[in-house]
């Protein structure tokens, strides 16, 4: 069995664990250098958090752990096909490698593909869902966001 195959054993046994306590069928391990770093199961009907998704748990356990929300090393085995929130935050977050072991095609026939928000992302913010809207407000007092942010960092360095 190769690594990638007994760390997404690892994922879909704590996705039927998840199962077992009422939870949605998703589990997922960060490994570094061949060694789990953390696990997460999909929680959202634990926590009623959208976000709470099993990628995220994990990532989050990992960040905790190895004190850094950079995970450049790390690689993540999930049970199903991460969904864009998720793809995104382990880019976001430096992840360099993702393995799934069900595809949104095995999950479409129990409403579990996330195929169809992977579509409309993909199409430019005006033809999307979602109403996406720039509206460029700033404060009266001239100051800048972002310059302020970057200032307070090379003050701190």
């Amino acid at each position: 069995m190769s690594q990638a195959q007994r760390f997404l054993c690892e994922a879909i046994e704590l996705a039927r664990a998840n199962i077992e306590k009422g939870g949605r069928p998703f589990g997922a391990v960060v490994v570094r250098g061949g060694e789990v770093v953390a696990t997460g199961v999909n929680e959202i009907i634990a926590t009623n958090d959208p976000t709470a998704h099993a990628e995220l748990t994990a990532l989050r356990a990992a960040s905790r752990k190895l004190g850094s929300p950079n995970l450049a090393g790390c690689a993540v085995y999930a049970s199903g096909h991460p969904c864009p929130m998720c793809m995104a935050a382990m880019r976001l977050a430096g992840v360099g490698e993702v393995y799934y072991a069900y595809s949104n095609d095995d999950g479409a026939p129990y409403g579990l593909s996330t195929a169809a928000i992977y579509a409309d992302l993909a199409r430019p913010f005006a033809e999307q869902s979602m109403k996406i809207s720039y509206v460029p407000v700033r404060l009266d007092d001239g100051s800048d966001l972002y310059a302020a942010w970057k200032q307070h960092q090379t003050a701190a360095s």
